[in-house]
């Protein structure tokens, strides 16, 4: 048996997940000497010893990984002459062009859990137990590498007993940088007035429960920012609450004590526990039970409730079983309407002191303030709809290299997007672009991401829409710093962010039905309704809902009731007096709407096929008017009936999808007295058997077989689960965003990819 040395290079995300000590245990077990260190590109290990224990040691490292690890690659080369007395983990290196992936946030482990509900345990019910396989990760760092100096524990001292397991790679709190416990580390307390603190430790929680069952609301300091809770049971709470905080519809999130509860009010889809209790623990979007106690106020109009498990230790202790205690509580961001979620003690009492009867807070700094995540289960698989804690910053891997850029994201639902090497980095949800305070969190998050990964943008991709803020930004940055920028069309980030998820190569053309509210064409008009052909390099535009007129702009996408009009107008249909957006509108806003559109006096044109949506909403009186973007569209698909199989029609004018007839046997219908719920599901029907019809022309002039679905009208879970059964049945590849949402989210991302391609193309 000959001995041998091996230098060996990790990267992902291997950091802040105990990867070391499960270097230096494995190690051991095959009595290797030599070490392990972080660095500022991953983790570096050497090691001496046979040559048949160095190979096994190297195999068990990808096969036995902590279950937070994310191995991206292993580099090795052979030492010679090299030997060490025994093996030990060592200090950081940190070369200032090196980076690594960050571990996400991530839900308490079971061993925490035990934990904290143990009374012979010394962190009994503490509320911030963690360890190396849980806890605060992204929202606590402040720089790389991932050790306490550089996050926001570094002004908690450990006492004696948390620095001997911090140093000891035997126990699994070695090197977990939030490591605390009640001597040593962070504490909450109970706020009733600015300043007075009220209650403190478990007293603080035994309030905070006691004012939530007497229908009192909470502003509860979490792992990245605020809630405002309340007992999602009491309907004059809940209303309370919406009255408060300005949000007259848009549904609350919920959370519960475990997977148990939960069932008892939503009907708990295949792989929906698994999902709900990941270490990710989103919010889960799940059809609710007929005859439950949750107040309608929670999701007024809507089919689906969105649930999640407690994710901290501090929410188990708020919602531990008790008979006085409510069984469910509404869990919603703590923010103001459409401003980002609040993250700082002072800052919740400026912002929400209108809205909450009391603070639960607590003295850990919140570096970056992140919402939680929103997931549907499509086809038993996790379906992004909101991508944010638990997932963001975790990156995508791409096959290819590619250069450093920036892609600024779009004006709703922003996210951006750093590249580097094979990594796309996209950011959390940051919202709408709508006011300062969330250009602002906006600026700073960019910086923050491109310290953290040691980014130096070559070039900048943006939207075509020339009063984004996104765009200005990019437009002002790149002139600045005098880098390349690269204008991209809204729908073609969404078909090369499609691509590229699906695994399919970048000039691989494929066919994209992309389907949302509202992005910039190249003519100038809002395109939304669009079926694409394309790559990453390049696309053309096929066909395409035909243009209708939008009214006033934000007027017809605020009052659907003149989108209906509007589009009616289009195709020559009149508008009776027992229409229901007729009846909706006054006789002045009727005449006003009417000489719009005959002089064209502030209409712009539209393909959009959300616009349609919520058209057809109105049409049949489901939603005139709204208070929260998509209402008319998410309150047209919880009425579809799910038995119903009948379509409209519509025809074809070359390039344009006509939908007259689909607009007359609406009309019709409405005149028959047919329901409500099968007009819509005959709507619904209708986009997937036009979905179908279109992919079909396609791959017969083309041969192109791979199809795209992008753009927030897929959101729809009635829409999409049809579609693509739709289509796999007829032989087709449905393309699906699997890591990112269907809806703007994932624009940065095709903007990036986009952006990178064709700054390589001008280099060469």
């Amino acid at each position: 048996m000959t001995d041998s040395g091996l230098h060996i290079h990790i990267t992902g995300i291997v950091q802040g997940v105990g990867f070391r000590p499960f270097i230096y245990n494995l190690a051991t077990k095959h009595q290797l000497t030599g070490w392990v260190r972080n660095s500022a590109s991953g983790v570096d290990i050497e090691v001496a010893g046979p040559t048949v224990k160095s190979h096994a040691f190297l195999a068990d490292i990808s096969s036995l990984a902590p279950p937070l690890a994310q191995i991206d690659t292993i580099e090795t080369r052979e030492l010679i002459d090299i030997s060490f007395d025994d093996f030990k983990i060592i200090h950081s290196d940190d070369q200032s062009s090196d980076f690594i992936p960050v571990s996400p946030d991530v839900a308490i482990c079971k061993d925490c859990r035990t934990e904290l509900l143990d009374p012979k345990d010394r962190r009994y019910r503490y509320p911030f137990i963690n360890c190396t396989n849980c806890g605060p990760r992204f929202s606590i760092i402040e720089d790389i590498p991932y050790d306490r100096p550089y996050t926001t524990m570094s002004e908690f001292v450990m006492c004696a007993r948390c620095r001997r397991e911090y140093e000891n790679p035997a126990n699994r709190r070695f090197h977990a940088q939030p490591i605390a416990c009640p001597d040593c580390g962070p504490q909450v307390w109970i706020e009733i007035n600015p300043g007075e603190i009220f209650a403190e430790r478990d007293a603080a929680i035994a309030k905070a429960r006691q004012m939530l069952a007497n229908g009192q609301i909470l502003a509860i300091k979490g792992l990245g920012g605020f809630h405002l809770a309340c007992d999602a049971t009491n309907a004059r709470t809940v209303k309370r609450l919406r009255e408060r905080k300005g949000r007259a519809a848009k549904p609350f999130a919920l959370m519960a004590y475990d997977i148990d509860t939960i069932s008892k009010y939503a009907h708990l889809a295949p792989s929906a526990d698994q999902i709900l209790a990941s270490p990710q623990a989103p919010i889960v979007l799940l059809p609710k039970r007929e005859t439950i106690a949750i107040a309608e106020e929670v999701a007024p109009g809507q089919s689906n409730l969105g649930f999640m498990l407690p994710y901290t230790p501090l929410h188990i202790l708020l919602l531990e079983p008790d008979p006085a205690m409510p069984e469910v509580l509404v869990m919603t961001s703590g923010n103001i309407s459409e401003e980002p979620i609040t993250h700082e003690n002072d800052e919740s009492w400026q912002k929400l002191h209108h809205i909450a009867d009391a603070f639960l807070l607590h003295n850990r700094p919140i570096a970056t303030r992140i919402d939680d995540s929103v997931i549907a289960i499509n086809n038993h698989t996790p379906y992004p709809l909101r991508r944010a804690r638990g997932y963001a910053p975790n990156p995508i891997r791409v096959s290819q290299p590619l250069p450093q850029v920036l892609a600024v994201g779009p004006q709703m639902k922003n996210t951006f997007c750093l590249t580097r090497e094979k990594y796309a980095f996209i950011s959390h949800h940051i919202g709408e672009m709508d006011n300062w305070e969330t250009y602002q969190d906006y600026q700073k998050a960019i910086q923050h991401y491109e310290s953290l990964f040691r980014i130096h943008p070559e070039a900048i991709g943006y939207d075509l829409h020339p009063d984004y803020v996104s765009t200005k930004y990019a437009i002002e940055r790149s002139t600045q710093e005098q880098l390349p920028r690269f204008p991209i069309q809204h729908h073609h980030a969404h078909l090369a962010a499609a691509l590229i998820e699906n695994d399919l190569p970048a000039q691989q053309n494929i066919m994209g039905l992309i389907f949302d509210g509202t992005g910039y064409g190249l003519d100038g008009t809002i395109w939304g309704g669009e079926v694409l052909i394309g790559n990453v390099l390049d696309f053309k535009r096929v066909f395409y809902l035909k243009p209708m007129p939008l009214p006033g702009g934000e007027a017809a996408i605020r009052k659907p009731a003149r989108m209906a009009l509007s589009t009616l107008w289009a195709y020559d249909l009149p508008w009776e007096d027992h229409l229901y957006p007729v009846k909706a509108l006054s006789a002045m806003e009727l005449a006003a709407l009417e000489h719009q559109l005959v002089y064209d006096i502030n209409t712009p044109s539209t393909s959009s096929m959300g616009r349609l949506f919520d058209a057809i909403s109105a049409l049949i009186g489901v939603r005139e008017r709204i208070t929260y973007e998509a209402q008319a569209a998410i309150e047209l698909e919880a009425l579809a009936d799910q038995d119903e199989v009948g379509y409209y029609a519509w025809r074809m004018d070359n390039s344009q999808i006509n939908i007259k007839p689909l607009l007359q046997a609406v009309l019709k219908d409405l005149a028959d007295h047919v329901g409500v719920r099968v007009i819509s599901a005959r709507f619904h029907n209708t986009i997937v058997q036009l979905s179908l019809e279109i992919a079909t022309a396609i791959r017969k002039t083309y041969g192109i077989n791979q199809v795209a679905l992008s753009g927030g009208v897929w959101q729809n879970q009635f829409l999409i689960r049809k579609t693509f059964r739709a289509l796999e049945k007829e032989g087709f590849s449905p393309c699906i965003h699997r890591y990112l949402p269907p809806n703007d989210g994932c624009v940065a991302f095709g903007q990036a990819l986009i952006t990178a391609y064709r700054y390589k193309q001008d280099k060469e």
